[in-house]
Parts: structure tokens; sequence; C-alpha cells
């Protein structure tokens, strides 16, 4: 099959092109390389067997010729950053919801018909996760009062009765939440795909993404995934940085496994108008995430805990993998396994530390309490 990859250059659709030429696929990519991820160069990791083509998914020109004779497409290009999105909200905005609405506007008005269309979504659209109260059952909370956060009180209350709700899996039925531009966007993207495809036929997927890492995370950028900014400190002998007391909890998905699942969609026709959670359907505090890369990284810093917190953030939030799991999903790596491996390629990166600079943007916005 002939597939166009939109961000196939990035962290999450270089795993994907490699697995796509793995299986024979004809593949081409539209990227932009976002300097705040890949710097001044191209990346070394880029596949040769597949075709390049670099601009901007919001150039209509450039994306009708990369669209050309295209089967299946999968639509990765995004600015990624939950924290940066709040105050480059139009930088944000554009990329991801015009970037998208410029790929739907050329597929319905040139007529083109691919056989599936898969689009990147993210847990963020959630906000918090689901939760059960020991007297009121499930609840989907919104977001913690900020009297609590202030008074150092992290859990989420039963936002019913008040008592202490216990975090459960999150199923794709909960209802969105999103507190964040990024997660916004992610909504609106998603939901665009599924109303066009539906629309016109053609057969579209959103795939949430839960806490992503792997090899060919950028890094040298302070947004992208905690794995890879805890590896930035961690690696120039600096704490890692984290709010609240770290026992915040999420579902680290290997980006191999992610790689796997967007395979699956669009081999099963089964998936088709529909959105699936990818992730592990297991938890992992940050700061134990903290303490196993410092040990892999073969470091002596203990991470650092200011009783901070950040507008927006969110307590736990676990993936419910049962959906896609009845298509043939099961994730394969370990986060013990991913970890390793994560630190192993890391060792010979270069990672330059900007998490300073990243936390004091924030501060500067009033975006941090504590």
């Amino acid at each position: 099959m002939r597939i166009l990859v939109t961000g196939g250059a990035g962290f999450i659709g270089s795993h994907l092109v490699d697995a796509l030429v793995d299986k024979g696929h004809a593949v081409r990519v539209l990227d932009l390389l976002e300097p705040q991820v890949h710097g001044k160069k191209k990346p070394a990791y880029l596949n040769p067997k597949a075709e390049y083509l670099w601009g901007d998914v919001r150039d209509r020109g450039g994306l009708r010729q990369a669209l050309e004779g295209m089967e299946a497409v999968f639509h990765e290009a995004a600015q990624v950053g939950v924290g940066q999105s709040m105050y480059e909200i139009e930088r944000y905005m554009s990329h991801n919801v015009l970037g998208t609405a410029v790929l739907l506007d050329v597929l319905a008005n040139e007529r083109l018909r691919p056989r599936k269309l898969v689009v990147a979504s993210s847990m963020s659209l959630y906000g918090e996760g689901s939760y059960r109260c020991p007297v009121c059952g499930p609840v989907y909370p919104l977001t913690r009062p900020e009297e609590h956060l202030r008074r150092k009180q992290w859990e989420m209350p039963c936002p019913r009765c008040g008592k202490p709700a216990l975090p459960s899996p999150t199923p794709e039925e909960k209802p969105l939440a999103p507190t964040s531009i990024y997660a916004i966007s992610k909504r609106d993207q998603e939901e665009s795909v599924l109303a066009v495809g539906r629309a016109y036929g053609i057969p579209s997927v959103a795939l949430r993404y839960f806490n992503v890492y792997g090899t060919r995370q950028a890094l040298s950028n302070p947004y992208t995934g905690v794995c890879a900014i805890f590896s930035a400190r961690i690696k120039n002998d600096k704490p890692p940085l984290i709010f609240e007391d770290g026992l915040q909890s999420r579902d680290f998905v290997h980006v191999s496994d992610v790689a796997r699942a967007n395979l699956l969609v669009l081999e099963n026709p089964r998936a088709d108008y529909q959105t699936f959670n990818v992730g592990t359907g297991r938890p992992a505090t940050v700061l134990d995430i903290a303490r196993t890369l410092t040990k892999l990284y073969g470091k002596s810093v203990k991470p650092e805990l200011p009783q901070k917190f950040r507008a927006g953030d969110i307590r736990h939030c676990i993936a419910d993998i049962s959906k896609i799991q009845a298509l043939g999903y099961r994730p394969r790596v370990t986060l013990e396994e991913g970890l390793r491996d994560l630190a192993a390629w890391g060792q010979g990166v270069e990672a330059v530390d900007r998490v300073d600079r990243a936390d004091r943007e924030l501060q500067e916005r009033g975006l941090t309490h504590g």
C-alpha cells in the first residue's frame, strides 16, 4: 500500500515509518523538521527506503503533492507540549487544528479518498482520568480544587461527597475535559477527522496515545515527554524536577507498541470510525520513573520535589485498553525493558538541559504555584 505519514521524521512518526516499511508498504513522509525537536539538522535515523518531502501541512500546495497517489494517511504531525501550549496558543492551534483542517479540506475538495485515515490523538483530552469513590461509585472529576493544591492535598476528592477518590482505568467513553490548549487541539484534530471521514466515506480512526516513550525522543526539548526531560537532567548531573509529590501516576507505553497499534488499525476494518486508547493499562508514578532512569544512567542525583504545582496538571490517568485489545492489540514491551532501552540509547545522545528555562517561562506567566 502507498502510505503518507505526516510528521514521519519525528519521534513516533519515524518508528511508524520503520514499521510500515518493514511490512512492505511504500512510505512517503511530509515533515516540517521542527527546530525545537530536531535542532538544525536532519535526524540520522531516517529510513532510507522511505520518500521524504520537507514542508508544512498548512501549505496546501505541498500537502496536495504529498497526498497524490496515497492509499492511506497517518496524520502524526503536531506541535507537542502541554505547558508550552498555554502561552504559545496561536502556534499550537495553527499547526494542530489548522494543519488538520487543511488536510481534510484537500481530501474533501480535491476528491482524494484514501482507504484509511488514522490521526494521532492523545490521552490529554480526557483531563483527569476515571476515578471510583467508595461512597458514590464511578466519578469523572474535572480538576482538583486550587485551595486543596495550595495546602499540598494532592489526591483527588470525590466531586460529589468530597471523600478521597481512587484512580481507575479510563475508558474511551469517559467525558472529555481537556485542561490545556494542546489537549483542546488534539480533541479538535480527532473530532474533525472522524466527522469528515464519516461524511465522505473515508474510513478513519483516532488513536489516543498515552505517555509514549522510547528511543529518538528529543532529549533537548524541555516540552516533550517526562522520560526525555528527566533524561536530559540526569545526563547533565542535575536532579529531575518533579511537581507535587511525585506520586501522580501515568500509563507509559513504548513507542514500538504505539507503532504496532497503528498497523493494527490500518489492517482491521472493525476499527473504522472509532477511537482507541493506546497504552498498557498499568500505572507508574513519576517519581518511580525518575529514580529508575537515574539508576540506569549510572548517576547519583536525587529528584527535586519543590512541592509546586502547575495549572491544569492532572493527578492520575491510566488507560483502559480493553477496546483495542478486542482487535488483537497486546503491549509487548514492559516498562523495565523500555526504560533500559531508552537509557542505553540516551547514553550516546547529546542532551542539552533547558528545563530551568522552561520552568521560568511557566513561572513568569503564573502557570506554576507553590
